[in-house]
């Protein structure tokens, strides 16, 4: 690997040269590896067929986690929340006992115990973790998916960050087949609170039981505002949202 000197910045592949851009500047290497065709067919490369089978499968549970909580997550989530989670889907996929190489998959991992702990307590955003902004106990109802906190006080209770005046709270009750694809979610309506001393319960209720026969999913999501003029904006484009998945069945 070289670095790239001069006005002119390249990035593309020019006969055996490949150029791209990377924290350090513009980089030049040559090509090589083996070829793709050689992957796909030769004997000697099974185990990295394999590998690359399941982990396009943990990539694929990963997209489909993302995708049925997306509303959400546009609120609270990091810039490497992709990677991250198709990083927890292979764990989870390595709890598959009972499949053969290379087609071990999420949903046979989330199906044990040990899948489901791997997937609860995930925070879709690193820089806001559940468990340093939100103090208070709180209890899930699984039937139901309701979310209770009683006597919360927000001055107390929560870690809210410089200029916040206001924080809303919610919650969603889904369930995902990562078998079939097949998916659902039903959300609670969102609870806006001044951040003050008031004690009060909250109580975060889903519209309804999602349809389905896969896991259920369960997450809460803390967001903050700063009222101006009687107008609650996002704080710092929700930088400091919490979205935490807290529990899995």
């Amino acid at each position: 690997m070289a670095k790239l000197k001069g006005i002119i910045k390249l990035e593309g592949t020019l006969d055996n040269l490949t150029f791209y851009k990377a924290k350090e500047g513009y980089l030049v290497k040559t090509k090589g590896g083996v070829s793709k065709e050689r992957i796909q067919n030769d004997p000697a490369f099974e185990r990295t067929r394999e590998n690359g089978s399941e982990f396009g499968s943990s990539a694929s549970s990963g997209k489909l986690l993302r995708t049925t909580v997306r509303n959400l997550m546009i609120r609270a989530k990091d810039n490497r929340v992709s990677s991250r989670v198709t990083q927890k889907m292979t764990q989870i996929k390595n709890f598959d006992t009972t499949s053969v190489r290379g087609e071990r998959n999420v949903a046979v991992g989330l199906s044990t115990p040990e899948g489901q702990a791997t997937l609860k307590g995930f925070d879709f955003n690193n820089r806001a973790i559940l468990s340093a902004v939100l103090f208070a106990p709180f209890t899930l109802a699984p039937a139901t998916g309701e979310v209770t906190i009683p006597n919360m006080v927000p001055l107390n209770d929560i870690a809210y960050p410089g200029g916040a005046t206001h924080v809303s709270l919610s919650s969603a009750f889904m369930n995902i087949d990562f078998a079939t694809t097949d998916n659902a979610i039903e959300y609670s309506p969102t609870v806006n609170i001044p951040i003050d001393s008031t004690s009060a319960t909250q109580t975060l209720t889903p519209a309804g039981v999602p349809a389905g026969t896969g896991n259920d999913i369960y997450v809460l999501l803390i967001e903050f505002f700063q009222e101006i003029n009687g107008i609650q904006y996002p704080l710092k484009n929700g930088a400091f949202n919490v979205l935490n998945i807290i529990d899995v069945a």
